[in-house]
């Protein structure tokens, strides 16, 4: 899981609530953070989602937000791991066609091909 940063200008703190606008009804609103960044949304930090002000005639929606970010749990830590081993190995092997192989040939659902195909 990687961990999204307030989307302001120049802040680099971990992002705690999502922002959305209605533009219909004139309205703003500030929920948790969304599962995925969404390109029409604004991922605020605590110190932005408590002082998040709007324009004149335009309304606030804040739903419960729990303002403190969460610690890496067990499960992200473990994802982490494995991403980091994934990322380490060494690309699988390139194996030559047997020699009794012809270019063209199918042997199950594989299908050989020569380099010119």
């Amino acid at each position: 899981m990687r961990i999204r940063q307030c989307t302001r200008a120049t802040c680099t703190a971990s992002a705690v609530a999502t922002l959305t606008y209605v533009y219909a009804d004139s309205t703003a609103v500030l929920g948790p953070l969304a599962t995925h960044a969404e390109p029409h949304s604004y991922d605020l930090c605590a110190d932005h989602a408590e002082r998040l002000t709007v324009p004149r005639g335009w309304e606030v929606v804040r739903l419960q937000v729990d303002l403190t970010p969460a610690p890496p749990t067990p499960d992200d830590l473990v994802a982490l791991a494995e991403a980091v081993r994934e990322a380490s190995r060494p690309p699988a092997a390139v194996t030559e066609p047997a020699p009794s192989a012809r270019a063209g040939s199918r042997r199950g659902h594989l299908r050989v091909l020569d380099g010119g195909e």
